[in-house]
């Protein structure tokens, strides 16, 4: 099992990989295939992310911070399986991607937003993180779904908010800087 130092670490690296993935797909105007690589990778090491920093907090998190890590989680193995797809029919961008899913978008959209605002609640909640992680992520999901059809600067912004919270929540874990417990 991962030391709470090494899950901080892995938060941090995903949460850059990530936002430096919607920056190149921002700049270059859809996706490419390096940049969609970069994602799935992120997308696909998140549910990790997520239950390792719930695991470093438990049982003290309680039952939404149990339920809404899990959900999140979930939302992610769909979404990476939306980039495998997005790679294999070389979808040009978000744009595609979204017509051509539909709900397998939608769905796990939703369960990522009320997932990430329960996960944010109960972290603020627990006090073991510092608590503008946990505001951070539940103002940053929800703005994430707003910005979906934004230009690139709200929807970047947005992004990074969520991003931020991740790796702020990374960051205490690796400095050790979390409530004992």
């Amino acid at each position: 099992m991962l030391k709470p130092r090494q899950i901080g670490a892995l938060a941090i690296a995903v949460s850059v990989g990530y936002f430096a993935s919607d920056v190149i797909e921002s700049a270059q105007g859809g996706f490419s295939t390096g940049q969609l690589v970069l994602t799935l990778v992120c997308e696909a090491l998140i549910p990790f992310v997520v239950l390792g920093i719930y695991a470093t907090q438990a049982p003290a998190i309680g039952r939404l911070g149990r339920i809404s890590a899990f959900a999140y989680a979930a939302a992610y193995v769909v979404f990476a399986g939306t980039v495998v797809y997005a790679l294999v029919k070389d979808t040009p961008d978000y744009d595609g991607l979204t017509d051509a899913l539909g709900l397998w978008m939608t769905i796990p959209g939703i369960v990522m937003i009320l997932s990430g605002i329960g996960f944010g609640i109960a972290v603020v909640r627990d006090g073991a993180l510092p608590a503008w992680t946990g505001y951070a992520l539940a103002a940053g999901v929800v703005l994430v779904a707003a910005t979906q059809s934004a230009p690139d600067a709200p929807a970047l912004i947005a992004a990074g908010v969520r991003d931020a919270a991740w790796a702020g929540m990374g960051f205490a874990l690796f400095a050790g800087s979390t409530a004992a417990r």
